[in-house]
């Protein structure tokens, strides 16, 4: 039997929170800590030569609900990470993309966005998509009004994939860490037919030892994407 190949990995990166509290720190620690994880796997993805794209839920259009000053924290932390992140696509020929309403952050953060996109569009080993202020409904929501306002009478699935902001690819394989076993409204559209795996790990403790043993996992399924094997 031959092995699934993943070229798009989606993760749900979740359990930051849950990681800071267990140890008695602030919750913001944990975020500081998600952060380092998320360039590990990425990083450990730009070495897999099968791996095209990685996308991370980084923050969603729910996520607005938190306590301000968390929120607040978020998107600081956000900046720096882009900012100190930059020489670690460079090194690596990664090529960063943001997908999402960024237009909901302050002028500063979007420039920050704008710029690492433009800086590192031309790589090409990996294409690491950070989902920010991120809806799978609204994606799909956009898309759609997007097609009739160009006057498109009949809106077929190639239309909407077309539209999206992610469509060059469907998702292979969606983690989720920390133990939850929900999508919470994360590329809906793409995912019809991915692999999905939970995990107990937190984000933080979550490694690229582990991301190896489920990458072996995945390769193992049998994915009939609707027909009999």
């Amino acid at each position: 039997m031959s092995k699934n190949t993943m070229k798009h990995l989606a993760i749900i990166m979740d359990g930051n929170g849950r990681w800071a509290t267990k140890r008695g720190l602030s919750r913001t620690k944990g975020h500081e800590a998600g952060a380092e994880t998320i360039r590990d796997i990425t990083t450990y993805c730009a070495a897999n030569p099968n791996i095209q794209t990685a996308t991370f839920y980084a923050f969603s259009t729910e996520n607005w609900k938190r306590p301000k000053l968390e929120v607040e924290f978020l998107m600081k932390l956000l900046d720096r990470y882009l900012q100190k992140e930059l020489e670690t696509y460079q090194r690596h020929n990664i090529r960063f993309l943001a997908i999402g309403d960024t237009e909901a952050f302050s002028a500063p953060l979007r420039k920050r966005i704008r710029l690492t996109q433009e800086l590192t569009q031309n790589n090409t080993n990996l294409t690491q998509i950070l989902a920010l202020n991120y809806g799978g409904r609204a994606e799909i929501t956009s898309a759609v009004n997007r097609l009739i306002k160009e006057g498109k009478q009949h809106i077929s699935e190639e239309d909407i994939s077309g539209a999206l902001q992610t469509p060059y690819s469907d998702i292979d394989l969606l983690i989720r860490t920390s133990g939850e076993e929900r999508i919470s409204n994360f590329l809906l559209w793409q995912i019809s037919y991915s692999e999905l795996y939970f995990t107990p790990t937190l984000w933080p403790d979550f490694t690229s030892k582990e991301l190896a043993e489920i990458i072996k996992n995945f390769e193992q399924r049998t994915r009939r994407f609707g027909g009999v094997k």
